[in-house]
């Protein structure tokens, strides 16, 4: 269903399931409620839909590998955050907007995808610097920057 190889389907199912995840916990950090275990397997299950994005197969270095690389860079962030230093002073700001920024990337690439395999889109935007593609990763952004901002000052951890 997903993909054209067993590593696709994993890798596509690892990001699904990372951003619903990740979904719940934005949602825990809006009502400010803690939900511990959700942010870890979010957390662990975002590095591994990075991760796996490497196996896949390429000839050369695309922008998802890049993307990769840099939320790898933000959820080590948020890592140290949240399990290191356990949310403590400074460490709650740093971890909300860290695990707003990783779970923005995997939206970001879940559109880019989006827009490259449902017909429909591709046919709105085949090369993706046309209107609809472009105003659908605005639209992405301005969503989770509010969301980030609402997170970031209700969330107080105990």
């Amino acid at each position: 269903m997903f993909g054209n190889t067993p590593a696709v389907a994993a890798h596509v199912w690892i990001s699904l399931f990372a951003i619903a995840l990740g979904l719940i916990a934005l949602y825990g950090m809006i009502t400010n409620q803690r939900m511990r275990r959700i942010n870890q397997v979010f957390l662990g299950l975002t590095i591994l839909t990075s991760v796996t994005g490497f196996f896949l197969p390429a000839d050369k270095i695309l922008p998802s590998h890049i993307t990769g690389v840099i939320s790898l860079v933000v959820l080590a962030i948020a890592v140290y955050a949240h399990d290191l230093r356990k949310l403590a002073g400074g460490a709650r700001g740093t971890y909300v907007v860290t695990g707003v920024m990783a779970l923005y990337l995997n939206c970001f690439v879940l559109v880019v995808q989006l827009f490259l395999k449902i017909p429909s889109l591709k046919a709105m935007a085949p090369t993706q610097s046309e209107p609809p593609f472009l105003a659908a990763q605005g639209a992405t952004l301005v969503l989770f920057v509010i969301l980030g901002v609402v997170a970031f000052k209700r969330f107080r951890p105990a």
